[in-house]
């Protein structure tokens, strides 16, 4: 059987493609991109934006030992109904993807379970103590595609310098929460006006900057690959800017919270807008803007966090930190950077594919080349649509972006030629 979508607007940004085009999928591979192609079956794009899968290379399907709040199961198909095909999932579970049974045994549940395909990261150092560097050669071997102790920065220098000369050694990326965590300790939400009006600790910008700047010159130090996790203040991306100027091999991403909210969206203590790095202010949020703008910040990922409804409607200081972005992530996207005119159409499509395929070397992601898995997107830019609580395909709802009007609106999503969502 085969399968044509006709009538859309392509845009495959491994090639710079931008055009009104069919394509044409046979074994779950693109077989052709053309004009006037037809097939067995038969999706009419017209109107719609036809795109690579989207890829994410920051989220947290908690499995295992999670599982209350998301499985690998459900995160795939809140994945695939924001259209994702390709994801990176993080290693803070329980226990911590610290070994390659662990990571094999992802990969094993993604491969039974999950509708898209997911990549896994391990730790950097074992149990994400920060103490002693896992053995990354190993984790490697087992299908990790990226070493990250996500949620915490590894606060010895030594220690640093070591994972990443081994991250190096072993040619994987070293994916970095920068968080001086001694700084940063007791904070709830951004210091600043908003902090101070609400009575909350907050938490300063330094707490991330100083970090970033260290991590990057570690990197630089030991000749490796360091990709910044949510960028979310303007030195931040100052700094990132000027270590890319001075050739530091250094990648980045911020997530949409950081480029639609501020720390205002805290108000009424509402712990659906807790998150770390926190929500900051508005100089934060266009130099955020800028960043994409620029290249500074080479993609757009989620930090996809899911907790329970039981977890976040407690009091504001108890509530876990995180939030869930994989359902809203392309319509913030195309509502807050392309309809303003910060970026193009196509800009918005490579930071959400090609840009996170390449950080994390993710084979045929963010491509419609022929020959490749046909993992596509097929999303209409002009549709809107209101953020349901109920709506989401996540087991959990913990979105500051309930009740919003966003526009762009996936209709179809296709991994490896099956069709994983349709709405």
């Amino acid at each position: 059987m085969t399968l044509a979508i006709i009538n859309g607007h392509v845009i495959n940004p491994a090639d710079n493609t931008s055009a009104q085009r069919d394509v044409l999928v046979a074994d779950g591979r693109i077989q052709e991109i053309g004009n006037g192609l037809r097939g067995d079956e038969t999706i009419d794009a017209a109107g719609c934006v036809v795109a690579p899968g989207l890829v994410d290379i920051h989220c947290h399907f908690r499995e295992p030992g999670y599982e209350s709040k998301e499985t690998i199961a459900s995160g795939s198909r809140a994945a695939a109904k924001g259209g994702f095909t390709s994801v990176v999932t993080m290693a803070n579970t329980s226990p911590p993807i610290d070994n390659a049974g662990l990571v094999e045994l992802v990969i094993k549940r993604a491969r039974e379970e999950a509708c898209i395909r997911v990549y896994p990261a391990a730790c950097a150092t074992k149990g994400m103590q920060s103490e002693e560097i896992t053995e990354m050669a190993d984790l490697k071997e087992a299908g990790a595609i990226a070493v990250t102790d996500d949620g915490h920065d590894i606060p010895s220098s030594r220690v640093l310098r070591r994972a990443l000369e081994y991250a190096n050694m072993v040619d994987i990326p070293f994916l970095s929460h920068c968080e001086d965590e001694e700084l940063s300790e007791g904070g709830l939400i951004n210091e600043g006006y908003t902090a101070t009006l609400m009575g909350l600790p907050g938490v300063p910008k330094a707490a991330e900057e100083v970090r970033i700047d260290r991590n990057i010159r570690l990197a630089e130090l030991a000749g490796a690959h360091i990709h910044i996790q949510h960028v979310s203040t303007a030195a931040g991306v100052a700094i990132v800017r000027e270590a890319k100027r001075r050739g530091a091999r250094v990648t980045a991403e911020s997530a949409p919270h950081y480029f639609c909210l501020t720390d205002e969206a805290v108000s009424g203590f509402n712990t659906n807008a807790k998150m770390n790095p926190p929500l900051r202010e508005p100089e934060d949020v266009q130099a955020v803007v800028e960043g994409f703008k620029d290249g500074t910040l080479d993609c757009i990922a989620t930090d996809h966090a899911p907790h329970t409804f039981t977890e976040k409607g407690v009091e504001f200081a108890l509530a876990p930190f995180g939030i869930i972005g994989l359902e809203t992530s392309l319509a913030l996207t195309l509502t807050h950077l392309v309809g303003p005119g910060h970026i193009s159409l196509e800009e918005a499509v490579r930071l959400l594919t090609l840009g996170g395929a390449r950080v994390c070397n993710i084979p045929n992601a963010g491509t419609l080349a022929s020959g490749a898995p046909a993992d596509i997107v097929v999303f209409d830019p002009k549709a809107t649509w209101t953020v349901e609580k109920n709506g989401f395909a996540s087991k959990s709802s913990n979105s500051p972006f309930i009740s919003h009007t966003l526009q762009g609106r996936v209709r179809y999503t296709l991994c490896g030629g099956q069709t994983v969502y349709s709405g």
